[in-house]
Order: C-alpha cells, then sequence, then structure tokens
C-alpha cells in the first residue's frame, strides 16, 4: 500500500483528501505544517507528497527545495495544491521539481487520478532504483541496504561504496578510481581511506563481506 503525505494547515481540507485516498486504497499521514512533515519524513518515506504553499512556519517552497536537495528524499514525486493561480508560481515550482501543481479549489476525483498515475510512473522507476546481487539488496530511493531481508546500517560513504560495486559486479576498481568516484579526489596519499572503508562495509555484510575481493596491488571487485 503507498502511503501518501499530506502536508496542508487547513484541517477540514485536509481531513476531505485523507479520507478519500484512504477508501481509494491509500495509507494517509497528516502534517499541518513543513516543520511536522520534516520530522515524519525522518521515520516514514512516503511514496508521494502533497504540498500546501501557504503554510505557517516554513513554507511550501522552502520545504520543496530542503527535500529536492536530499538524496534521500529527491525522487519523492510531490504535487503542489495550491490556491496561489498565477503563471509565475505554476512554473518556479514544476522548475524546482513538483511533478504537477493544483490550484484549489479542485476536484477530489482528479486528484486521485493523478496521483494513481504518478505513483504508477514512479514505481516503473523504481525497479531502476534497486539493485541487487545475490543476497544484498540496495535500494537507491530510500537509501537502505538489506542482507537477507534484514535492513543494515550503513555510512553514506559505504552506501556509496556498495552502491558502485553493485552496479558493476565483476568490474575491477582502482583504489584512485573510487576516491574519485565517492569522495572527489584523487591521490595516493588517501587510498587508505578506501581500504578504511572497504573493510568497514565487509564487515557490516557480514556473511557475504568476503564478495567484496581484493585485486592485488590495484583495487576492489564484487564477485
Amino acid at each position: 500500500m503507498s502511503t501518501i503525505l499530506i502536508v496542508e494547515d487547513e484541517g477540514a481540507l485536509r481531513e476531505v483528501i485523507s479520507f478519500n485516498l484512504s477508501n481509494a486504497g491509500f495509507n494517509c499521514i497528516e502534517a499541518e505544517n513543513a516543520n511536522d512533515a520534516i520530522i515524519i519524513m525522518d521515520q516514514i518515506v512516503p511514496d508521494l507528497i502533497l504540498l500546501d504553499l501557504m503554510l505557517p512556519g516554513l513554507k511550501g517552497t522552502q520545504f520543496l527545495k530542503i527535500i529536492k536537495f536530499d538524496e534521500k528524499f529527491k525522487k519523492i514525486p510531490v504535487i503542489i495544491i495550491s490556491a496561489k493561480d498565477e503563471e509565475q508560481s505554476i512554473v518556479e515550482h514544476l522548475e524546482l521539481g513538483a511533478i504537477d501543481y493544483i490550484t484549489k479549489p479542485f476536484s477530489i476525483r482528479v486528484l486521485i487520478a493523478k496521483v494513481k498515475k504518478f505513483l504508477k510512473m514512479n514505481q516503473i522507476d523504481d525497479e531502476s532504483d534497486k539493485l541487487q546481487f545475490k543476497e544484498i539488496a540496495l535500494d537507491e530511493k530510500k537509501a537502505k541496504v538489506f542482507i537477507d531481508n534484514e535492513e543494515i546500517n550503513l555510512t553514506y560513504k559505504e552506501f556509496l561504496l556498495l552502491k558502485l560495486l553493485l552496479k558493476n559486479p565483476g568490474r575491477v576498481y582502482t583504489r584512485e578510481e573510487l576516491l574519485t568516484h565517492i569522495w572527489g579526489y584523487d591521490a595516493d596519499l588517501f587510498t587508505r581511506t578506501v581500504d578504511a572503508h572497504v573493510a568497514s562495509l565487509r564487515k557490516k555484510l557480514g556473511n557475504y563481506g568476503n564478495l567484496i575481493k581484493t585485486v592485488p596491488k590495484i583495487g576492489y571487485k564484487l564477485e
């Protein structure tokens, strides 16, 4: 069941949207302001966000910018729901990454149809966001890694390292290449950084840590 986060300060409208989407088979979470929405998203990553713009405190535009610059949340589809119907506002928010812009008042049936459409599109995209090698599974969109269906905790750099290896099993990466891809610099002085992260990643992968092979004097590969 897909989870929809409704960020709307008007209680009656928020309840109407939640009621109808729930009847349509969606799990709905409500937030009356963007600050509460951010707290919620630290615990639950929604599949789609319905976002009002004129919110108390942190505005909808600011919230949209925050999540679109966050690796964990940037691929979540966001539909703007706003009383602001100026062309400039619509264009601005679509350019910031919203997938659609609905002006108030609106048809609930149309809203539900759009939600279904964009979730279906996103599910197709999600397939390319998931990597699997033996019993190691990585979900790029949710920034999660699973071993034998159990989630494990990785640092951001360990996550990027594993993702690169999973995308190209069998390919040998030199330490210098890994530095460039993941850390953004290339210097022999720091190749020990790669070795330390590989050692830590192997440990966290448990019985599957030996899938990361050392290629003597060169680097590493997943095999």
